[in-house]
């Protein structure tokens, strides 16, 4: 049997051009890789919501302690990690008062009032981008813990709590049409039924929709629950946390604040060791489950360059699921379509192409669209197709220690393919990134040509960009990691519409 080999853990870039591998430790030693002045923040929340808010960024410019300080380290404070000011008292605040809520939640359709209660929020950010003098960075949904509970695809309000009734089925509004009558009553009760079977063109999950709803106006968001922010006066019947933090709040304060940061447009850090010229694509799927061709799905790419700026392309929809063998392919002019779109992209940021494209997938490629990326891609431009997979398990046990396989061992089947361990015991947090025996994904140069082990060593690396949880590191790279989120949100809607943007405002 061949010999594992080890890829050594890749290092991050931050502020002075310093680096390290714990991206942590060097926000806390160093700061991040960019400097903003401060963060205008606003917030859309009732009241009380507005007050968890505030209490929380008064809470978070102080050090913060897990119950364990190595695999979790301490946070110190939002101005000391961060370098810049993000301050409780100059929000810019809409209310979305309680009785607003009422008034939309206790519908009995949960796609009507998962819609009406996202329209009642965006239409606040909405107006208040538009008429604020003030620039807002980044607006935060503080949602109370009823609409997380009842808008959610599979939630059911009980019926004790039912206050209006809905007015159609979905199967029902799938086929519904206005057609105006002589008697105005009968035309009342029928626009009222349009107006709910609209709310069934979108999927009954608020964060999805509303991060859809958004897409077209570039408006940056995070939602946060209400009891995530105050977690310890959401209580049981027992008197205790129903969701207790106190092990990891110095982990949910480095998330939330990186998020903000991340949004509000600085850059924590950078990958620093990637090779310059080179563009990593990650294809993103999702079937149209409203759609009556089970054929039918989403396509989009996420581009990824060497300084970990990222943006989302939409391809088009179109009959690129196999149900035979689940894997998803895209005719040639999709494929150009969608590929053209992130070369433009790399070149308007570059001055010229890349030097080097990876795209990674989770299913292989095939000739036919292959040949298509081929076609648009410059001839000085090397192409190279990698499908990532979960579906080749491989379990190694240690016969001596008490710790798991290392994160960057990896077994290299052949020049083309290999298993490579993103999780597993990482010495410098003694522990490691997995509650089990963990899982390698299995890697495969599907097209084109590369040496295995670069690919393996810029997969390890693209573990280390995601903005949106400050932690060590992923178990997945960025480009595939939120292939399922974007995919939601792009298919939350059968009407949306929108350009490249950056991937800051999905996720």
């Amino acid at each position: 049997m061949k010999d594992l080999i080890y890829i050594e853990e890749p290092n991050i870039l931050f502020a002075h051009g310093q680096k390290c591998t714990d991206v942590r430790d060097g926000l806390s030693l160093f700061g991040p890789l960019n400097n903003l002045y401060g963060i205008k923040s606003g917030a859309i929340a009732s009241k009380e919501g507005l007050n968890i808010f505030k209490n929380y960024l008064n809470y978070i410019q102080k050090p913060i302690y897990n119950s364990n300080n190595i695999t979790r380290p301490m946070f110190p404070g939002f101005e000391t990690a961060f370098n810049c000011k993000w301050e409780a008292e100059s929000i810019v605040f809409k209310e979305v008062t309680n009785e607003e809520i009422g008034k939309l939640l206790y519908n009995d359709s949960t796609h009507k009032r998962t819609y009406d209660l996202v329209s009642l929020f965006i239409n606040k950010i909405i107006a208040a981008n538009k008429n604020e003098d003030e620039k807002v960075d980044i607006w935060f949904v503080i949602v109370p813990d009823e609409i997380y509970k009842y808008c959610r695809p599979n939630s059911v309000l009980p019926k004790t709590m039912v206050q209006t009734k809905a007015l159609i089925s979905k199967k029902q509004a799938k086929k519904f049409k206005y057609e105006e009558t002589l008697f105005e009553e009968i035309n009342i009760e029928l626009k009222a039924k349009e107006k709910e079977a609209v709310s069934y063109n979108y999927d009954a999950q608020f964060h999805d929709q509303l991060k859809a709803r958004l897409l077209e106006h570039t408006i940056p968001t995070q939602i946060l629950r209400e009891s995530t922010l105050a977690w310890r006066d959401f209580k049981n019947k027992f008197d205790k946390p129903i969701r207790n933090f106190s092990k990891i709040e110095g982990h949910l304060a480095w998330t939330i604040s990186t998020a903000a940061f991340y949004k509000a447009g600085g850059k924590p850090w950078k990958l620093s060791d990637i090779r310059n010229g080179v563009c990593y694509l990650g294809l993103v799927y999702k079937k149209v489950e409203k759609n009556k061709n089970p054929k039918n799905a989403c396509c989009a790419a996420q581009m990824f360059l060497d300084n970990g700026d990222g943006t989302v392309f939409k391809g088009e929809v179109g009959p690129w699921y196999n149900p035979e063998n689940g894997e998803y392919h895209l005719k040639p002019k999709e494929a150009k379509a969608l590929l053209t779109q992130a070369l433009k992209s790399y070149k308007g940021q570059n001055g010229e192409y890349p030097k080097e494209v990876f795209i990674h997938a989770k299913t292989k490629f095939n000739g036919q669209e292959w040949r298509a990326f081929q076609e648009v891609t410059s001839s000085e431009t090397n192409l190279v197709g990698v499908t990532i997979t979960k579906t080749k398990p491989l379990k190694l046990y240690k016969s001596e220690g008490n710790y798991t396989i290392l994160r960057g061992n990896a077994f290299i089947v052949n020049e083309k393919s290999a298993f490579l361990w993103t999780v597993g015991h990482v010495p410098k947090i003694q522990t490691a990134l997995s509650m089990e025996v963990p899982n390698p994904i299995f890697i495969e140069i599907n097209k084109g040509e590369a040496d295995i082990q670069q690919v393996l060593k810029d997969i390890l690396a693209l573990t280390k960009l995601n903005y949106n949880a400050c932690i060590y590191a992923d178990g997945e790279p960025v480009t595939l990691r939120f292939a399922d989120k974007i995919g939601e949100i792009l298919t939350a809607s059968t009407d949306i519409k929108v350009p490249p943007l950056a991937f800051k405002y999905y996720i």
